[in-house]
């Protein structure tokens, strides 16, 4: 999913994330031999995808950010649809301010357009943002955009190599809000 976002944004196009996971899955099934149709596909993903709970820690961890005065706003490659229902699934919603999605700018990150544009949206400096992912590459294109960073660390989650290191790196959110609520 993540390739073709990428191939998407450089040839200057726009499908919505679940989209492009539909099509990500057709090619690697087609690529086992088997033959699925484009309604097959976005149902196995978009299902799946949308039904993820969250971590054992987050909730408490963003409510602790929220009481220690911390703006909270959800940064997405998903759609709005996609992200709206997944976090009303996980039950997240009440925690955050603001859910940005890509899609109501049309450049997938880590392009830096798109962590320029959610600056701006939020109304902040883009240091004075911080992105916390458990993505490498999602934690390199926010450094790469001028933000602050929070890596966590969950098991098969790496930091890029090639890029800068975030500020903070735990092995969950709670030890990230713990660190930054000190700071406070």
């Amino acid at each position: 999913m993540l390739q073709y976002s990428l191939v998407t944004t450089v040839g200057r196009q726009y499908n919505d994330f679940g989209i492009i996971g539909a099509a990500a899955l057709q090619m690697v099934a087609a690529n086992h031999g088997i033959s699925i149709t484009e309604t097959q596909a976005k149902e196995a993903i978009l299902g799946p995808l949308r039904s993820i709970p969250a971590h054992p820690e987050v909730k408490q961890a963003l409510q602790s950010l929220t009481d220690a005065g911390y703006k909270l706003v959800s940064f997405t490659n998903s759609s709005n649809k996609g992200v709206e229902t997944q976090f009303k699934n996980a039950g997240l919603t009440e925690y955050f301010e603001q859910r940005l999605s890509i899609e109501d700018m049309g450049k997938f990150k880590p392009h830096a357009d798109a962590y320029d544009w959610a600056a701006r949206k939020m109304g902040v400096q883009p240091n004075e943002c911080m992105l916390i992912a458990a993505h490498g590459w999602d934690i390199a294109g926010a450094l790469w955009a001028n933000w602050r960073g929070a890596f966590i660390s969950r098991p098969g989650a790496q930091l890029y190599p090639l890029a800068a290191l975030p500020e903070l790196s735990e092995s969950n959110l709670k030890n990230i809000a713990d660190k930054l609520i000190a700071l406070k």
